[in-house]
């Protein structure tokens, strides 16, 4: 077991600061799982999936993420794991009953002080108003964001009516909604929210 767990810390300390490795490989190896790391995914970072076919439930974490959002989407999944064992399908994928498993998993690596502090701050002060996920709390986002080896411009971060490509089409920046705008695809005319943060490609405007 122990050789077991060696590995799995070798393993997840090239994906979470070698701090957290430990914590990590035991929250996995004490939760019976599958943990697979996957290459990124557009649609999501992480899913949990159980069926009666499978031996076991799989959690999967993309491995394109950094290491603090790699750690935070672990966590999120293993709550969904807590969640299931406890209540089945009958309770909300982020209900009450998924945030305090979430609080739960969080509070060791939020009193560990080995985050970076203004990490530190935002996730104690998303740990007391739980979001669904990350990607719903604009602040923790930013926050995770900050950690991303390549920087990306965001939809936020341009104008009003800027023009930009995203998954290889051409879109028109409009109005936010909450946390997405209403933006236009270019030639369809078709409209589509579109996360605040999501890393897009700025297009100049033609002068001619």
């Amino acid at each position: 077991m122990n050789e077991k767990r060696q590995h799995f810390i070798d393993t997840l300390s090239r994906f979470v600061p070698a701090h957290f490795a430990p914590y990590l490989a035991d929250c996995i190896l004490n939760a019976n799982i599958q943990f697979k790391i996957v290459p990124g995914r557009k649609t999501k970072l992480g899913d949990f999936r159980t069926s009666p076919l499978q031996k076991k439930p799989i959690i999967t974490v993309n491995g394109d993420l950094n290491q603090y959002s790699f750690l935070i989407t672990s966590l999120h999944e293993l709550a969904h794991l807590d969640t299931y064992r406890q209540y089945g399908w009958k309770v909300a994928a982020h209900g009450d009953e998924w945030k305090a498993a979430f609080r739960e998993r969080l509070l060791p690596i939020l009193e560990s002080e080995a985050l970076p502090s203004e990490l530190q701050k935002v996730l104690w002060k998303s740990w007391t108003r739980l979001k669904a996920s990350s990607g719903t709390d604009l602040h923790l986002s930013r926050a995770l964001k900050a950690y991303d080896s390549q920087s990306a411009h965001t939809l936020e971060s341009l104008p009003l009516h800027a023009e930009f490509l995203l998954n290889h089409k051409r879109f028109k920046k409009g109005q936010l909604r909450r946390t997405r705008y209403l933006c236009t695809e270019i030639g369809s005319n078709k409209q589509y929210l579109v996360h605040a943060l999501a890393a897009v490609t700025p297009l100049a405007h033609d002068t001619n």
